[in-house]
């Protein structure tokens, strides 16, 4: 066949209609699929592209906490995920009681920085830090937290500045 026999579509018969005519141009467009050397449904060996079938499929619609969680194990955000919750889940971690009187100010080094409300939660949570570590870790992750360094209420330093005048202090003014 030649390229001028190849470009040129069968003349169609002039009085055909309706089904008989649509049924005469597709034949006409198989027939030059067939010439062409292009698979045609009529093949055994003629398979649909893409997927088809039952069973998991990647296009299949997923829970967003999975993509999620695929999406910080591919990129290695583990690590940063977790030191989050802590922050994130203090609450939480901690319990109610605790949280109420206490923050978490840092994380560096798995060394956990916590101010407390007064220096008696300070004392407190100094005794409750293994249990406290334990808990973060039962939470959000072994060696996230392995150490906790815990600061009382920060007071106002007179000590630097512009204004600073050598004496004792304010503990004249503060009783």
């Amino acid at each position: 066949m030649t390229s001028a026999e190849k470009s040129t579509p069968e003349p169609l018969p002039a009085n055909v209609k309706g089904p008989e005519l649509a049924r005469a141009v597709l034949d006409a467009a198989q027939k030059r699929r067939l010439a062409a050397g292009r698979r045609t449904p009529d093949k055994k060996d003629f398979r649909p592209r893409g997927y088809s079938g039952a069973g998991p499929d990647p296009r299949d619609p997923a829970l967003f906490g999975d993509v999620l969680a695929k999406l910080l194990k591919s990129r290695g955000w583990q690590q940063p995920a977790a030191e989050g919750r802590v922050f994130g889940a203090w609450e939480k971690v901690v319990g109610p009681d605790i949280a109420a009187h206490c923050r978490p100010i840092k994380l560096e080094e798995k060394e956990l920085t916590v101010e407390a409300e007064s220096t008696a939660w300070a004392t407190q949570l100094r005794m409750l830090s293994g249990r406290i570590i334990k808990s973060i870790a039962a939470e959000v992750g072994h060696n996230v937290v392995i150490k906790l360094r815990i600061h009382g209420p920060a007071a106002p330093s007179w000590s630097r500045g512009p204004l600073r005048v050598k004496g004792n202090g304010p503990g004249d003014t503060y009783g």
